[in-house]
């Protein structure tokens, strides 16, 4: 089993448009959407899901209005100002009569324990948040497994390896040769959660100075972990003399380059219309994709 990890520097360079096509290009295949903070793979692939799991991460402090005695001293360690006293209360300390005499808000703690440790009660326990939900679906090509993060949750690069993890035992059970992960943009801890361990990182890049930037950054970043990389141009005809310069920088790094792919309209109707591009048309396009494919699944065949 091998598994191919397309990422980018930044957002909007095209990535999830072009993982879609290689997910209608490839055979004997598991996709797999670790873009958890914005996935938006299923928008073009319309999985049909058969398993919904909650995803925990991260903590949340919970109080328990019994025991607590309205002492304060939660609020004066909080430092995300997330506790706060209840409006209304008696005089501060034990033996005041108030029973929950602070409130906590959910959304402002962030789960660093602080206020357990020091509530000299007991009164303030942490217990596990529920930050999402992961699914196993079924797409007319193939399996896939995909995530949603709960709006200012955490633990994203955790639910990125959960992802990654029922992927790769769904393609062992059914002797799938291949994981195809759809990755975010950036450098983060997602990132390093989508690509550790594969076999192939595909950087989906476009002539833009900040692109040029962020596509050096992302190379760092593989380069250190030593997975094989290769780079794509999309929109490569915007700016020939940017793109010569992605060509330079690739050649003098030693990066392969898997090819260049002119702007096209049928791009954003694919959107549109909720297609991959190789379902969109038989345009130009959809061939330089297919051409691109066959070196990209050549590279790590070998």
């Amino acid at each position: 089993m091998k598994q191919i990890t397309v990422i980018s520097g930044k957002g909007g360079t095209g990535k999830t448009v072009i993982t879609a096509a290689f997910a209608a290009l490839a055979k004997s295949k598991v996709m797999a959407d670790s873009d958890v903070d914005a996935s938006d793979l299923h928008l073009l692939l319309h999985p049909h899901i058969k398993e919904t799991h909650r995803f925990k991460g991260g903590m949340g402090a919970i109080l328990d209005e019994e025991r607590c005695t309205g002492c304060d001293k939660c609020i004066e360690v909080c430092r995300f100002d997330a506790i706060s006293k209840k409006e209304g209360r008696g005089s501060k300390g034990q033996g005041s009569g108030d029973q929950g005499a602070v409130i906590i808000d959910s959304i402002a703690c962030e789960g660093c324990q602080i206020c357990a440790l020091v509530c000299p009660v007991e009164a303030i326990q942490m217990e596990e948040n529920v930050s999402g939900e992961w699914y196993i679906s079924e797409t007319k090509y193939g399996p896939m497994v995909h995530a949603r993060l709960g709006i200012a949750q955490e633990n994203s690069g955790k639910l990125v390896s959960v992802v990654r993890k029922n992927a790769r035992e769904i393609a062992q059970r059914s002797n799938l040769k291949l994981v195809i992960v759809d990755g975010p943009p950036g450098i983060g801890c997602p990132v390093i959660a989508s690509i550790t361990g594969v076999d192939l990182v595909v950087i989906v890049t476009e002539p833009t100075f900040s692109a040029i930037s962020d596509l050096k950054r992302v190379l760092t970043l593989t380069q250190h972990f030593r997975i094989q990389s290769m780079v794509l141009v999309n929109k490569s005809d915007l700016n020939p003399e940017n793109t010569r310069e992605v060509e330079d920088f690739c050649r003098q790094e030693k990066i392969e380059l898997a090819g260049k792919l002119p702007f096209d309209n049928a791009f954003t109707q694919a959107m549109v219309e909720g297609k991959t591009i190789i379902e969109h048309s038989d345009s130009p396009l959809g061939e330089k994709i297919k051409n691109i494919w066959e070196k990209i699944h050549a590279r790590v065949a070998s």
